[in-house]
C-alpha cells in the first residue's frame, strides 16, 4: 500500500484512513493495533478488498487491485484472501465440514475435491474429530478454529483476522494464537487487527493506527 486514504463524504466528512504506507512481506506476521474508532476496521476492509481506497495504490501479489473491476476484485478476494472475524459467522445448522466446504463453492471447486480439502484443513487446525458436529455444540475456541479452517481452505496468500480472540476466554485465545504461530511458521502471511497489546505482541511486527494515521511500534526484519 502506498499513500492509501479512505474518505467518507458524510456529512460530516470523515477521513478514516490517512495516507497509509504499508508493506506486508510474503510470510510475514503483522499486527495492526489501535483503539476503537482508530481506522482499524477501515484498513481491514481495504486490505481485504471489501472497500476501495479514495486515493493511493494497493498492490496485492504485484497486481494493482484498487483499479480492478468489481467482478475481478471479488474473484481475487475469494482466491487470495482469507478472513477470520470475532463473531465466527458459522452456519449453525450445517456441519463443521459443510461450513468449511462452502468456502469453495463459489470458486467452482469440484465436490469431491471440496470434501478432501476441507477434511485436510480441519485436521490441520486440530478438528479432524469434529467433522460431523454442528458448530453450536463446539466451544468458542473450536468454533474459531472452524472459522480459521474455512479461511484457509481456499489456500489464500493473505490471512486477515479481525479481533480473532475477542469472544474467547484466555485459554481458548492462547490456543488460537498458538495456531497462528504455527501457520506463520508454515509460511502463511498474516495480518491481525486488534486492540489487545497481548495479542499484538505475538506478531513478528507491529504497527499502530490512531485517528487514521499509521506508525511503527516494533519491527523485526521488515519495516513498513
Amino acid at each position: 500500500m502506498s499513500g492509501i486514504g479512505r474518505v467518507y463524504p458524510g456529512p460530516p466528512r470523515v477521513e478514516a484512513v490517512r495516507d497509509v504506507d504499508l508493506t506486508i512481506a510474503p510470510g510475514e506476521y503483522l499486527s495492526i493495533i489501535g483503539p476503537s474508532g482508530s481506522g482499524k476496521s477501515t484498513l481491514l476492509h481495504l486490505l481485504g478488498l471489501l472497500d476501495r481506497p479514495s486515493h493511493g495504490i494497493y498492490l496485492l501479489d504485484g497486481v494493482d487491485v484498487g483499479t480492478l473491476p468489481e467482478r475481478r476484485r471479488t474473484r481475487v478476494r475469494g482466491e487470495r484472501i482469507g478472513f477470520v472475524f470475532q463473531a465466527f459467522h458459522l452456519l449453525p445448522h450445517r456441519s463443521v465440514l459443510e461450513n468449511v466446504e462452502l468456502a469453495m463453492v463459489y470458486l467452482r471447486v469440484p465436490r469431491k475435491e471440496r470434501t478432501a480439502r476441507a477434511t485436510a484443513t480441519l485436521e490441520r487446525v486440530g478438528l479432524g474429530h469434529r467433522l460431523d458436529f454442528d458448530p453450536i455444540t463446539l466451544s468458542g475456541g473450536e468454533r474459531q478454529r472452524v472459522a480459521i479452517a474455512r479461511a484457509l481452505v481456499a489456500q489464500p496468500s493473505l490471512l486477515l483476522a479481525d479481533e480473532p480472540t475477542g469472544n474467547l476466554d484466555s485459554g481458548n485465545a492462547a490456543s488460537v494464537l498458538d495456531l497462528f504461530d504455527e501457520l506463520h511458521a508454515d509460511g502463511l502471511t498474516l495480518a491481525v487487527i486488534t486492540h489487545d497489546d497481548g495479542v499484538s505482541a505475538r506478531a513478528q511486527r507491529r504497527v499502530r493506527i490512531v485517528d487514521g494515521v499509521m506508525s511503527d511500534v516494533a519491527a523485526a526484519g521488515v519495516v513498513a
